[in-house]
């Protein structure tokens, strides 16, 4: 990766100006290099100078210069360093040889031989999915093919939570609700019905009885009430699975929360809890009759609005959900004495169920659970059971890929039928109240308004832009920010959006496939010019901060990253291509031309293939 060949240079350089003065090297001696975002100030650029300012007793600028000097000594990288700069009050700014770097390959360093399982979409199978949950689905999806692509060896989970209150709240309203009008799936059908039974509690107590027994009845596992609440779940999770193909996202494995209570996982993990002082049964007060595990205080988290204990087994036998998610990840790490049993459910997707086979599935080394931000406390609650229990490597190894939720735009919520005359800047989805936008409803809307608004259909279908276009669109944002979904801007064919880069990439391939059609010398090496244009040095200058930023953004667990650097990569081509004539050019500079769309078009599909976009020759 080219950043750590110029960190390392950087850093031998500083090691020998230290061992020049006389002074003693530091064991960890740690040098940051960035990407300026002016050119001007090198390709990558170092402040190491200021930080050794105080050791060294010298001004920053004057260790800067004996750096520089350092480096020109040692033949600058082999070659790969064109020229290394100072600047006020002590930067060390290094520009790139260009023709030396063509010839080289700086790919990603090799990824750590650790089994990584990522948890994702995990939503209730009590109804068809929205937008909200196309979020975390489009998350997960992309963080997987980034670490694929890294090279990390990647298990995909979807919990499916059968024995929660949403599932028991749409069982009793299919026994009590009575519902008509028209639904083509019966997701949609309980959409509905989750929102009807919902209005009923308000208004009927006894109703809202039946929603514990019922709860109870599911988690019991024997009778009418379990098997119709299987029945359910199982049609709702194969048309979620359905929903979501259309959008690249595939999972290796559901993990049914009913598997973990009925085959004895939360028995295992209670036994193991016993053990430790931090996991007791309260005697008095609000929580008697309640196990609860005591919070710690070691991890920072005393200053949390959650300073009190968590309960894990409520006074009436019915365990929460931290409780089941605590034997969940227990097996994740391989470190329960119980493992699943498997069948096939499709294709090449398994599902935990009794009596099926034994596959080597779990045993992850990484677990990062994509999860939204509101859930931050149960997932340190699961950091924290695992620290009791010993185990505070693998709580270490636990990511929460936290995210904001998803509102909607006053625009989209009116388009939806909603109230805006209060003037809110977002309006917020409920599955209880039945407000929000299905996924299948908003490929529907997407794919209308790129229909009507395109001149030229013959490239990629209208649907598949629009799958395309609402993927990116949720990907975009940093993964803490609340989206603010907007039906307009989400299609729209220039600015930051999956529909300009896709149209980008197809120009660039436009671009190359005249030039074979003319019989142009299209130069498989590169023949840089020893002046370039600004807008193709900008360009070639982009593309070579890929490794970087793929490796940052797996690190980070950051999608937007992959997206800021793809739609920064597509201007800087629109930029070269109109202000650099290329199928044009003199025979030179053409082969020149044509190396560095090739360079974009191969880039910026390496970027859409880790996004899970489409790379269309038409768009």
């Amino acid at each position: 990766m080219l950043s750590q060949i110029i960190q390392k240079e950087i850093e031998q350089s500083v090691k020998r100006v230290m061992e020049r003065l006389g002074l003693e090297i530091p064991e960890e001696l740690s040098v940051a290099v960035e990407q300026p975002m002016n050119p001007e100030h090198g390709d990558y650029s170092s402040n190491i100078a200021m930080q050794l300012a105080k050791k060294l007793r010298k001004p920053p600028l004057v260790i800067a210069q004996l750096i520089q000097e350092e480096l020109k000594s040692t033949g600058l990288a082999e070659g790969l360093l064109e020229k290394a700069e100072t600047a006020a009050p002590g930067f060390l700014n290094v520009h790139i040889c260009w023709n030396a770097w063509a010839q080289r390959d700086f790919a990603t360093p090799p990824a750590p031989e650790e089994k990584v399982v990522i948890e994702h979409t995990s939503v209730n199978p009590n109804k068809s999915m929205h937008i909200g949950h196309l979020r975390n689905s489009c998350i997960g999806d992309t963080l997987v093919r980034m670490l694929r692509r890294i090279g990390y060896t990647v298990e995909v989970h979807n919990y499916i939570d059968d024995l929660g209150n949403q599932l028991a709240d749409t069982v009793v309203g299919l026994l009590n609700v009575p519902l008509s009008g028209e639904h083509v799936r019966f997701g949609d059908y309980c959409w509905d019905i989750y929102s009807a039974i919902n209005k009923e509690y308000a208004v009927n107590p006894e109703m809202a009885a039946k929603r514990a027994e019922t709860l109870h009845e599911l988690e019991e596992g024997t009778g009418n009430i379990p098997w119709l609440g299987s029945l359910a779940a199982e049609r709702i999770v194969r048309e979620h699975i359905a929903e979501m193909k259309p959008f690249g996202i595939e999972y290796d494995l559901l993990v049914w929360e009913s598997s973990i209570v009925r085959e004895g996982f939360w028995t295992a993990a209670f036994k193991r809890l016993r053990q430790t002082p931090l996991f007791y049964q309260e005697t008095e007060g609000k929580l008697a009759d309640c196990w609860v595990l005591k919070q710690g205080t070691e991890q920072g988290l005393q200053d949390s609005e959650h300073i009190t204990d968590k309960v894990l087994v409520r006074s009436n036998g019915i365990l929460t959900y931290t409780a089941k998610d605590i034997a969940y990840h227990l097996w994740k790490f391989g470190l329960l004495d119980k493992d699943f049993t498997y069948k096939r459910f499709e294709e090449s997707l398994f599902t935990t169920v009794n009596g099926g086979e034994h596959l080597p599935l779990g045993r992850a080394d990484v677990v990062i659970n994509v999860i939204d931000s509101r859930q931050e406390y149960p997932q340190n609650m699961v950091k924290e059971a695992l620290r009791a229990l010993g185990y505070s490597a693998q709580a270490e190894k636990l990511y929460h890929a936290g995210y904001g939720v998803v509102s909607l735009s006053p625009a989209s919520a009116a388009d939806l039928g909603i109230d805006i005359s209060d003037g809110k800047a977002s309006y917020a989805m409920s599955g209880r109240q039945g407000i929000g936008i299905k996924v299948s409803d908003l490929i529907g809307l997407v794919e209308d308004s790129i229909e009507q608004n395109r001149a030229d259909k013959s490239g990629l279908p209208s649907r598949t832009i629009a799958i395309a276009a609402i993927r990116y669109y949720l990907l975009r944002f940093n993964l803490g920010t609340e989206v603010v979904f907007d039906l307009r801007q989400a299609t729209e064919i220039s600015g930051n959006t999956g529909v300009y880069l896709m149209y980008s990439y197809a120009r660039a391939i436009s671009v190359l496939a005249k030039a074979a059609d003319m019989t142009l010398d299209m130069a498989s090496e590169a023949c840089i010019p020893d002046h370039m244009e600004k807008a193709e040095a900008a360009l070639l200058r982009h593309i070579a901060f890929w490794p970087d930023t793929l490796y940052a953004a797996g690190r980070d667990l950051a999608p937007n990253g992959i997206c800021g650097y793809a739609h920064t990569l597509a201007t800087l081509f629109n930029n070269f291509y109109s202000a650099c004539p290329i199928l044009k050019a003199e025979p030179e500079r053409l082969r020149f031309r044509l190396w560095l769309a090739r360079k974009f078009a191969d880039t910026l599909k390496d970027a859409l293939d880790v996004l899970g976009l489409p790379a269309p020759d038409r768009l």
